[in-house]
């Protein structure tokens, strides 16, 4: 039973809840699934996404970490990467022998690119397979679905570029992406959105940040709409990651109900979403290759317990 129909629980806004209804994965791979919609990744699909490798130009994903990194102090403690040195040229045994420098950084693990774990969202106290959202707890952090559980994320992936199929190079900022913007996108790009894929939108609004436009970048800003959950689930997508701040449209489009598309990702489908990808050369890139699928390797960092992580992620063509 989903979260969304559990009679316990308080309502939810009843267009949320049909969407809910229809998106919902529990129990599609088991009670005892932790990974969601990353179980469509299988071995041949990887080897699939492995034989688009045809030149191997490889191209980058991740913003630098860095303290004037992305965020604003919008989300409480979601602090940027604070990077320390805490040994400097220190000798092992003597003042002629090999010395070494360390490091330590403080950050908020979803404060840059990333991805969300499956227990980074909740709705009526519930996450992913109907578990009690409070099974995450201070001590232990997510007891079910932590990143870590997300031990390899390397599959097709498939840039959609939104912005230039309507021929901008960043969509507006209230624009709320839509299923027939990604059908456009598809047809853009030459192609066609599979079991498996993990599917990356580029609205261009990270060329705010990039500009120096930090709080620009962050609000207001386009981003995903509710209606696009049914699109990637029909599709059986792996994970949808995107180059904002937010992920979904923000402000909402739907009042008074904050991050609907958090919820129905990562709660009722399973699928785990990133934010803050930079797809700008990855547009340039796919442009010049003319084909906008390619091997992708994004595996997040394996933090026992956390409900997100850095990642590096790598397009390989």
């Amino acid at each position: 039973m989903s979260a969304s129909t559990d009679p316990a629980v308080p309502a939810m806004p009843q267009e949320f809840l049909d969407l809910a209804e229809r998106v919902n994965n529990w129990g599609r791979w088991g009670a005892d699934d932790e990974i969601g919609t990353l179980n469509l990744i299988t071995d041949e699909v990887v080897r699939a996404a492995a034989a688009t490798v045809r030149t191997g130009r490889r191209v980058p994903l991740a913003l630098p970490l860095r303290q004037d990194g992305v965020q604003t102090g919008m989300i409480p403690g979601r602090v940027n990467p604070l990077h320390t040195m805490v040994q400097i040229n220190q000798p092992l045994v003597g003042p002629d022998s090999v010395a070494t420098s360390d490091d330590v950084v403080t950050m908020g693990l979803q404060a840059a690119t990333h991805w969300d774990a499956l227990p980074h969202a909740s709705h009526s106290g519930r996450i992913y397979n109907g578990r009690p959202a409070d099974t995450i707890t201070a001590h232990e952090g997510a007891r079910f679905s932590s990143i870590a559980t997300a031990a390899y994320v390397v599959s097709r992936g498939v840039l959609l570029d939104v912005a230039r199929a309507k021929g901008l190079d960043r969509l507006p900022a209230d624009h709320a992406v839509t299923p027939e913007d990604l059908d456009g996108a598809e047809e853009f790009g030459g192609v066609t959105v599979g079991a498996g894929d993990i599917v990356l939108v580029r609205t261009g609004q990270l060329q705010a940040y990039l500009a120096g436009d930090k709080h620009g970048y962050a609000f207001p800003s386009p981003g995903l709409s509710v209606r696009t959950p049914e699109w990637f689930h029909a599709r059986d997508v792996a994970a949808v990651a995107n180059d904002t701040l937010t992920f979904e449209i923000f402000p909402p489009e739907i009042e008074n109900l904050w991050l609907p598309v958090h919820a129905l990702h990562l709660v009722e489908m399973g699928m785990p979403q990133g934010q803050n990808w930079n797809l700008e050369k990855l547009s340039t890139a796919c442009g010049e290759e003319r084909r906008y699928s390619f091997l992708l390797s994004a595996t997040p960092e394996p933090f026992t317990g956390a409900t997100g992580s850095p990642v590096a992620p790598v397009a390989i063509f």
